[in-house]
């Protein structure tokens, strides 16, 4: 079965609808997003901020915040600490960014006491589906890591293998992305794009296909593949992961994606006890929903690995 939102969305309700904690839910955009999810049986919220403005708020954007539960809390620091502990303590299955900015946003993902540190880099992944290219892609780090080392790298693959994983992708082909499909000496960024190809098939990663470097054509584009006669290579047009070398070409490749195709899109911060809903202010009312439900399967699936 071709894999898309519809799917990962089919799945969150074969699982169970999840439950999300909002830091400083005071948000027009978030409040629709979690009213939608919550309609579609997605996730239910907990809306964490000050309850006078998020009624306020749902009120003059048409959102019945019945059924939801509100904790009051008008300082957004404080809020932000009490939503990320509900996360923390298992209460919830994911947590998700409101009218906060993001610094003291990610100060609560990162708090020592009540946060969601794991011990693992975080990163970020974007999970895109585009008409004319049958798989699910899925781009990182575009986001959060800006000049990812070998190590960071090794890092990026291992928090993204259990979205693929939770996407319905088993063994995920990742394409650690250059401007060439051969190694230059002269090109830092080949060279460990080899070197993350020889962990793989010498099993210090595992989980996954790991081919590069390659360049963008190469790695989803099966006829570029047969024209350039890559037919030894692992990964021929069918790469589930675009590995970025940095943050530059990542978001580059991301905002022509979002705002010259017809796509859809969700993406989550990983590295965490659980998903962690990042969502710009400029994204849109489904990527917001979408978002919930990649972290609502990416839940289910991190339950697993316990």
């Amino acid at each position: 079965m071709k894999k898309n939102f519809d799917s990962i969305i089919s799945k969150v309700k074969e699982c169970g609808m999840k439950k999300v904690a909002v830091s400083v839910a005071q948000d027009s955009a978030v409040l629709e997003a979690v009213s939608e999810a919550k309609k579609r049986g997605i996730a239910d919220a907990v809306l964490v901020g000050d309850e006078t403005k998020i009624r306020e708020i749902a009120a003059s954007i048409h959102v019945d915040l019945t059924g939801f539960e509100i904790i009051h809390e008008p300082d957004p620091i404080a809020a932000s600490l009490k939503a990320v502990k509900l996360a923390h303590d298992g209460e919830v299955d994911m947590y998700m960014k409101g009218l906060i900015d993001t610094k003291n946003f990610l100060k609560s993902v990162l708090d020592k006491e009540v946060g969601l540190r794991t011990g693992s880099p975080l990163s970020h992944v974007c999970v895109f589906e585009i008409p004319g290219i049958e798989q699910l892609l899925f781009l990182t780090d575009v986001a959060f890591m800006t000049y990812p080392t070998l190590e960071d790298k090794v890092n990026i693959i291992k928090n993204t293998i259990p979205v693929c994983n939770a996407c319905g992708i088993e063994n995920p082909k990742v394409a650690p992305l250059a401007a060439v499909e051969v190694v230059n000496p002269k090109m830092p960024v080949t060279v460990e794009a080899a070197e993350l190809t020889r962990m793989c098939n010498e099993g210090e990663i595992t989980g996954c296909i790991v081919d590069g470097p390659l360049s963008l054509d190469l790695a989803i584009d099966p006829e570029a593949a047969k024209h350039k006669g890559a037919t030894d290579r692992k990964i021929q047009g069918d790469a589930d992961v675009l590995l970025f070398p940095d943050i530059h070409a990542g978001n580059l490749v991301y905002k022509a994606i979002v705002h010259m195709t017809n796509c859809k899109n969700g993406c989550i911060l990983t590295g965490t006890k659980v998903p962690v809903i990042l969502t710009s202010r400029s994204d849109t009312f489904e990527t917001k929903v979408n978002s919930i439900a990649l972290a609502a399967v990416v839940a289910e699936e991190l339950k697993k690995q316990v």
